[in-house]
């Protein structure tokens, strides 16, 4: 199907089984002198692996690649990318899991200077500790112009180092560690000092009590974010984190778009504040429109690559 298709520019593989074959039909294709993008989602480079720079250096104007939790980055894979002749840059990298910490290496000091979207997501904060500590100096390293980073779970001080250094350039910050009481105390105690003036997206979803979203709060008074997104597993349903969003930010209207979701930490019940009516109209009053957590404002890494790449 590809092979019949004139004037194709942009191409997402996605959930492919065996992506071989969909693969190999870019060679010689109709679309080699106008296909400039290609986005990678969940599939396994190992299938591909083999003919990864044959089937690059047949497009002549790809311009960049997107990788969003893909298998097999490996030290096979990074040599075939770094092989390939005609210049294209890795505009984005998302990842899962480390299998090869030196060949994320050479993969971040080839393309760190043109990657602009981040992230890593693992299950636990047990998992890759040391891979991980190794893969934030690289960043640190290698990459400048970030400009939407995504964090599950890191456990790792340098990321703060990583938000400021990107400061000029971050744009989108989602910081996800849920259930993690311990990490969400320290993210809310070093995040606001390092934020840059001004955010389109921070989405923040934690475990936190209000002595630490109060530290937050008034450590970030210098930056003003489009969209705010707060999801708290609530630990205490007597703490009022409600009255300290209203005195730091709806009262210094620093934010536009605003959603909060509580979920009980005992019961998994949520608590949404764009269901609490008078709530929505008091924020209004102070030009801030609240809206639906998951319906209006959540944005995973694949939406945004896909909205703004594709």
């Amino acid at each position: 199907m590809i092979i019949s298709q004139n004037g194709l520019k942009k191409i997402l593989f996605g959930y492919y089984a065996n992506i071989y074959n969909p693969f190999l039909s870019l060679k010689n294709s109709n679309c080699s002198n106008t296909l400039n993008t290609i986005i990678f989602y969940y599939i396994d480079f190992k299938n591909i692996v083999n003919i990864l720079q044959e089937i690059f250096d047949q497009l002549n104007v790809l311009d960049s690649i997107h990788i969003l939790y893909c298998d097999s980055l490996n030290s096979d894979f990074v040599q075939q990318i770094i092989k390939v002749i005609k210049p294209f840059k890795l505009i984005s990298l998302f990842i899962d899991e480390i299998l090869h910490v030196e060949s994320l290496q050479l993969l971040l000091e080839k393309f760190g200077d043109c990657l602009e979207n981040f992230g890593f997501f693992f299950e636990n904060d047990t998992e890759f500790i040391e891979q991980k500590q190794q893969l934030f100096k690289f960043i640190m390293k290698y990459c400048k112009r970030i400009r939407y980073f995504g964090l599950g779970l890191p456990g790792d001080n340098n990321i703060y180092s990583i938000i400021k250094n990107n400061q000029h350039n971050i744009n989108y910050l989602t910081i996800d560690y849920n259930d993690c009481i311990d990490l969400s105390s320290i993210v809310l105690q070093n995040l606001g000092q390092v934020l840059p003036p001004k955010l389109e997206y921070l989405s923040l979803a934690l475990s936190f009590g209000i002595i630490d979203l109060e530290i937050f709060l008034k450590n970030s008074q210098n930056t003003f974010i489009k969209k705010l997104l707060i999801k708290n597993i609530v630990l205490d349903r007597n703490e009022k984190t409600l009255f300290c969003i209203k005195k730091y930010i709806m009262k210094k209207e620093r934010v536009k778009y605003l959603a909060i979701l509580d979920i009980d930490v005992y019961t998994r019940d949520e608590i949404e504040l764009f269901c609490l009516k008078d709530e929505v109209n008091e924020f209004k009053l102070h030009n801030i429109i609240v809206q639906s957590y998951y319906t209006n404002l959540y944005i995973n890494a694949y939406n945004y690559i896909k909205d703004n790449y594709l």
